[in-house]
């Protein structure tokens, strides 16, 4: 391979991935548990962006109850988002021959 291409192949690449790191910014996901009664948000650098908690999940004699539900959404919302990170560098790493 040419050494020129390959530098011009890792310019676009790094590019690419920058600009990918700044559409990760923008996307978020939303994991509940509980039957919606704790909700957490996350965005694409995998940052919890928010939480809810209906007030009837706030009971001061089960704490651990509400740690888990609070666990739990969170665990589904990063499932949520690493999906959409999958769908979204999917066809960025299939152009380039790599699969993911």
């Amino acid at each position: 391979m040419n050494p020129f291409d390959l530098m011009k192949n890792l310019k676009d690449l790094q590019g690419t991935m920058t600009q990918m790191r700044e559409e990760l910014k923008n996307i978020t996901a939303t994991g509940s548990s509980g039957g919606n009664m704790v909700q957490v948000t996350v965005n694409g650098q995998l940052e919890m962006t928010a939480i809810k908690i209906d007030p009837i999940a706030v009971d001061p004699r089960d704490v651990n109850m509400l740690q888990d539900l609070i666990v739990s959404a969170t665990h589904n919302a990063m499932e949520k988002i690493q999906d959409q990170i999958k769908q979204k560098a999917g066809p960025l790493m299939s152009s380039m021959g790599m699969g993911l």
